[in-house]
């Protein structure tokens, strides 16, 4: 991935736990190092299709004075995501803000925080069987899509398919995204169940009836161990009813666990099922 470096930007800020520290504020240094391609750049010698330093600079400088933060970790997070999603171009950010007059009582030459931020890649599965399918679908991908941490990329064709475990329930209509996100997948994940509580969702039957279901099928490359958010989604491989949609928008991505394209997965699916 190519690199815009920006060292040691000087910015007078008010940020400190100390109320000195916010009522007279003292020099911080900032750099940033950004991941992004610059071949179209390069190529066409064009600045629409790169990241104007000097406008990145007093954007910067403007973001970093417009609260006061008790910490610089926090201030580093607020830039980090200004950055993001102001240059769609950008894909990562990695941002350090040393603090070279920090109230430490020692002699240091300064204080600093640096911290590593990126968009990431995330498909989610969506299903309804209650009430106004289609429009319980188009409803969630609108919520998922105003969140500014969140970008709806691609949508599914919708499929009409049984339920599986509890049967004794109307057809499911059934659909997957692409989304980009800032997220980690915890905090993701929280945010769709939000998002399924926002339009109705009731946990009363396990695999029951139910108005929306969003589900992370896949993130990035990663495989968790966490108990609390399984990714890949457990027996995804088995459900064609997921692997569907999921093929209409990412055919070649692989699973993780399986080593297996997705199309691979689906027609398997689909031949047993002949």
């Amino acid at each position: 991935m190519d690199k815009i470096y920006v060292k040691d930007l000087q910015v007078y800020g008010f940020h400190g736990v100390n109320q000195q520290e916010k009522d007279l504020g003292q020099r911080f240094v900032i750099s940033v190092e950004l991941s992004l391609n610059l071949k179209e750049a390069g190529e066409s010698d064009d600045l629409n299709r790169t990241v104007n330093y000097a406008e990145l600079c007093i954007g910067i400088e403007e973001e970093f004075k417009k609260e006061k933060y008790n910490l610089i970790e926090t201030a580093a997070e607020k830039l980090t995501e200004f950055i993001l999603l102001k240059y769609q171009i950008i894909e990562r950010v990695k941002l350090n803000i040393k603090k070279p007059w920090a109230p430490i009582g020692k002699p240091v030459e300064y204080a600093a925080v640096e911290i590593d931020r990126s968009w990431h890649k995330a498909y989610i599965a969506i299903g309804s069987n209650v009430g106004n399918k289609e429009n319980n679908l188009l409803s969630a991908i609108s919520l998922i899509n105003e969140s500014n941490d969140i970008k709806v990329t691609k949508v599914s064709e919708f499929y009409v398919t049984k339920p599986v475990g509890y049967v004794n329930q109307d057809d499911f209509l059934n659909g997957a995204i692409e989304v980009k996100t800032l997220l980690s997948p915890k905090d993701l994940m929280e945010f769709l169940l939000k998002k399924e509580k926002d339009l109705k969702r009731e946990r009363i039957i396990k695999w029951g009836p139910r108005t929306i279901d969003l589900d992370i099928l896949l993130y990035d490359n990663l495989v968790t161990c966490d108990e609390d958010i399984i990714i890949p989604h457990p027996r995804m491989e088995e459900r064609l009813f997921v692997l569907k949609p999921l093929a209409d928008i990412a055919p070649y991505a692989v699973h993780p666990l399986l080593n297996k394209r997705i199309v691979d997965l689906m027609n398997k699916l689909v031949k047993e099922e002949e």
